[in-house]
């Protein structure tokens, strides 16, 4: 089983540490990876022979680069009305699967598009309708480059109130009948609109890329984001049977943590190398009880 960390647990929301630093913090915890993010740790315009020299260096210290992660969609939609917003979003992530090929990974995280930013009132709302096609037509124009450099696009489920139950992402995905598409599965974004388990019992490995670890807890029949907590055993995520249903279907990609705790708004501080390391302990003692699970 591969785990690993996502920078933004370790470094916060920008340049605060370097790609060498999380590498070395990982080899300390034991981890296999890192999730390195492009706009925080890896500026966008990094050259190809940076990232040969991070690919190295992690290579070295037997630390694993399989994913990449972003948080530069919230400025712009794969689903956008706009064609000018559409045609930048597709170059920033042309750019970023290239990153992701000099630097070894096998995924990157995309969001598909955003209907709604609900955090960032000065974003348009688009019809689901419009983000659904044009979604589409810019992954269907991104997958020739997937395809040269030999990288996954995982997509994932976060609150943009676009493709929200299972059977949404099934039929989203399907239509490209391509293995370079997929789901970067978040299981505790998911937690508003059903179980973790049931979207891997209908998605399955085939569809899933790649999975982010966290814990989400819901108040009055609704939730924000505060219910994203600072500790991944408190919270809705019922991980016997998350590890069960991904243990059915076969599925043996990345495991990555990404805890950001909302809670802590509006003074939320990162980074937090504290937070990193609980986090990492948590995960730890969480796959030892669900290795003991499978073999009782």
């Amino acid at each position: 089983m591969y785990k690993a960390l996502n920078y933004w647990v370790f470094g916060g929301f920008g340049p605060n540490k370097t790609p060498y630093e999380f590498i070395d913090f990982a080899k300390r915890q034991g981890l296999d990876g890192v999730e390195l993010t492009v706009g925080d740790c890896l500026p966008v315009d990094v050259s190809e022979d940076e990232c040969r020299r991070i690919a190295a260096y992690a290579k070295v210290k037997g630390v694993g680069l399989r994913t990449l992660a972003t948080g530069c969609y919230g400025a712009m939609n794969l689903g956008a009305a706009d064609e000018a917003e559409r045609a930048q979003a597709i170059a920033f992530t042309k750019k970023y699967l290239q990153i992701a090929a000099w630097i070894g990974a096998e995924t990157v995280l995309v969001i598909p598009g955003s209907a709604h930013v609900t955090w960032d009132p000065s974003r348009p709302v688009v019809p689901y309708k419009t983000v659904w096609e044009n979604a589409t037509k810019s992954i269907r124009e991104l997958l020739p480059t997937a395809e040269k450099l030999g990288v996954n696009i995982a997509l994932e489920n976060v609150w943009m109130r676009f493709l929200l139950s299972p059977m949404e992402w099934k039929l989203f995905l399907d239509q490209f009948a391509s293995d370079r598409v997929g789901m970067y599965f978040d299981i505790g974004n998911c937690l508003l609109y059903a179980p973790a388990q049931d979207y891997v019992e209908i998605l399955g490995a085939k569809r899933i890329k790649a999975v982010h670890i966290k814990n989400w807890r819901g108040e009055d029949c609704a939730g924000t984001l505060h219910g994203f907590g600072d500790s991944l055993l408190d919270g809705e995520v019922d991980f016997k049977a998350v590890f069960a249903a991904f243990a059915a279907c076969g599925y043996a990609g990345t495991f990555t943590v990404e805890m950001i705790p909302f809670s802590r708004l509006p003074d939320l501080v990162l980074p937090d190398v504290a937070l990193a390391e609980k986090c990492v302990g948590e995960f730890f003692g969480i796959c030892e009880r669900n290795a003991a699970n499978a073999q009782a």
